[in-house]
């Protein structure tokens, strides 16, 4: 399976502006590929294919007077960018074909210097891990990282990341192996909520952090103060800096968080079910404000990569199952209910039950049902998953990266194997 490490940067003043550089000059890359695409389809010509755009907008780009400086940067800063510009296309398609799940995808889009979030993509020859735990950068120069954890093999690409609060990061794809632990009989049905964050089918309940509506009293004095600084002024910027730091803030807090209960609800159960909950759609409710806050997406997620990771089964029931109208002991369903109804009596055997405790036993039994009746083949924890944001991939050239830390015991230096994201 495929894992992301990201790690903090520290590039000093010549670095930044060297990084500046390759974020414009790969997002430049990327905006005239996708103007000669939408201008042939425009004019009736035929689909511009990869290699011409290659060919003329990064290759011979670099040698006409226009577009010179794109030379200052590495070559596979660039090529990366027109890959990823492919990988946006064909996930397009895909998605209009009906071969990619989820929700349809829309069409590429231009990029913007004043986009949040800035980055660069690099595979293996065009980055190396130092001795001394620095990170080598092509035409950039050794990055101080912030090393937390060893990585457990040889990274197959380096992405350098700024967010719009001016922190660096480094995010490193490996091709990690599983991490099994003890098996358990237990098993767990989760109904995820706003009060309360989940209510799990043994009784746990565990409630919501509210990490944004903790920190809404400071996000709107600072975001007050924004608005009372004049537009491209000095103050300005200093003011929308604090603000994006303190959002930065409370997504890693909501982040850290999930990942400590995820982890927790991972090991002490050898089973986990949740229902498959329409975000999207819910998100776009009056509730929309305390879904965002909640984080479901992001916390299914986890616990899905985590089960495959340390061999535990995780299955989804249908968002259409009536998990909160049906009687978990005799199995009647007494009808849709409204959101303050939070306690009901069965109609048919008089048992009284806490909606949430009711739906997390109904999705227990109906996880149970669906991975009984999956085929043989279905429901296996160690099947391929792949690095959480997806990012375009192509085949290494050049020197391998070290393996682990820097600085610390590695395993050896041997080529990354490449797996197309």
């Amino acid at each position: 399976m495929q894992l992301r490490y990201n790690y903090r940067v520290y590039p000093d003043a010549s670095q930044r502006r060297r990084l500046a550089q390759a974020f414009g000059c790969a997002r430049v890359v990327w905006n005239d590929c996708l103007r000669a695409r939408r201008e042939a389809y425009a004019a009736g010509m035929p689909y511009v294919t990869s290699s011409e755009l290659s060919k003329v907008h990064v290759t011979q780009a670099k040698r006409t007077k226009e577009r010179a400086w794109l030379a200052d940067v590495s070559s596979v800063v660039l090529q990366q960018s027109f890959r990823d510009l492919e990988a946006a296309f064909k996930n397009f398609y895909d998605s209009i074909a009906g071969k990619r799940k989820g929700r349809r995808v829309g069409p590429p889009r231009f990029k913007s210097r004043k986009d949040a979030r800035q980055s660069i993509r690099l595979s293996t020859n065009a980055f190396s891990l130092k001795p001394n735990g620095r990170v080598y950068v092509a035409k950039v120069g050794d990055l101080k990282v912030k090393w937390s954890r060893l990585l457990p093999t040889v990274p197959s690409s380096l992405t350098i990341t700024k967010d719009s609060s001016g922190r660096y990061f480094a995010s490193f794809v490996v091709d990690a192996g599983f991490d099994p632990v003890a098996e358990n009989d237990a098993e767990v049905g989760i109904d995820l909520g706003l009060t309360t964050f989940a209510v799990l089918s043994d009784g746990t309940k565990i409630s919501s952090p509210r990490i944004l509506r903790r920190a809404e009293k400071k996000l709107k004095r600072l975001q007050r103060d924004l608005s009372r600084k004049v537009k491209g002024s000095r103050n300005r910027a200093k003011a929308r800096i604090k603000v994006a730091r303190q959002h930065a803030r409370v997504a890693d807090r909501r982040r850290d968080w999930h990942h400590k209960t995820s982890t927790q609800i991972i090991r002490d159960n050898q089973a986990v079910y949740v229902e498959d909950l329409a975000v999207y759609a819910l998100g776009r409710t009056r509730l929309a404000k305390s879904v965002h806050d909640a984080g479901w997406s992001a916390f299914v997620n986890m616990l899905e990569y985590k089960a495959v990771k340390h061999g535990r089964h995780f299955g989804k029931v249908g968002r259409f199952e009536p998990t909160s109208q049906t009687c978990s002991t005799c199995g009647y369903r007494d009808g849709p209910k409204p959101l303050h109804v939070r306690q009901w009596t069965c109609k048919e055997c008089g048992a009284v039950h806490d909606r949430d405790e009711n739906a997390a036993h109904n999705t227990l039994a109906a996880g149970r049902a669906d991975r009984l009746n999956a085929s043989s083949s279905a429901g296996k924890t160690r099947a391929g998953i792949r690095a959480q944001r997806v990012e375009a991939g192509s085949r290494p050239l050049g020197h391998p990266a070290g393996v682990g830390t820097p600085g610390h015991s590695a395993r050896g230096h041997v080529k990354a194997p490449w797996t197309s994201r």
